[in-house]
């Protein structure tokens, strides 16, 4: 036995006993900790939850709901255009960190330049022409554009862009850190 002890390298054995300590701490912590996936599971629905709050913000704001006689809710679309105001380059840069070109369409979250091009061809050019377009006029857009823009959620593009249009560029740029692609 003493002649086996002196053939093992001496750096060997605390090697050997870390590795099973190791073994042993991962197999411990994932016994006493099975509540990892649930706080993933939470973060997803937390997520979940804050896309479809900003999606009704949006709808809330490009509809008007008016309550009759407290029984049932009744929405009609907006009624009012957008007015854009002067555009600002030098306020934009300072809230995006970027230039921004007047009315480029891709300053909304959710909108690259192929869906920029679809707008454009049905005569939706400007931030106030999106501002003043229903959601489910931009699903018809996106659906012109065939099966690979129909995933796109474009319930917050009208908002955003109506900010756009107003210059309101450091609420517009807080809002999307907030966002997911535009959701």
């Amino acid at each position: 036995m003493k002649i086996l002890l002196m053939s093992i390298p001496c750096w060997l054995i605390p090697a050997i006993v870390g590795l099973i300590c190791a073994i042993l701490g991962y197999l411990l912590g994932k016994l006493l900790n099975g509540s990892s996936d649930n706080n993933e599971d939470v973060d997803v629905y937390k997520n979940r939850i804050s896309k479809l709050e900003t999606d009704l913000a949006a709808c809330m704001s490009s509809k008007d709901v008016s309550h009759t006689s407290g029984a049932a809710n009744t929405i009609a679309p907006k009624t009012s255009g957008i007015k854009a105001v002067a555009f600002n380059a030098d306020e934009a840069k300072a809230a995006f960190g970027k230039k921004i070109k007047e009315n480029d369409l891709t300053i909304v979250e959710g909108i690259g330049p192929k869906i920029k091009e679809l707008f454009h061809n049905h005569n939706v050019t400007t931030w106030a022409d999106l501002a003043n377009s229903t959601v489910e006029k931009c699903q018809e857009v996106l659906k012109s554009g065939g099966k690979r823009f129909e995933i796109h959620k474009p319930g917050t593009w009208p908002k955003q862009a109506e900010m756009a249009a107003k210059g309101e560029w450091q609420k517009l740029k807080d809002w999307q850190d907030q966002l997911d692609g535009g959701k």
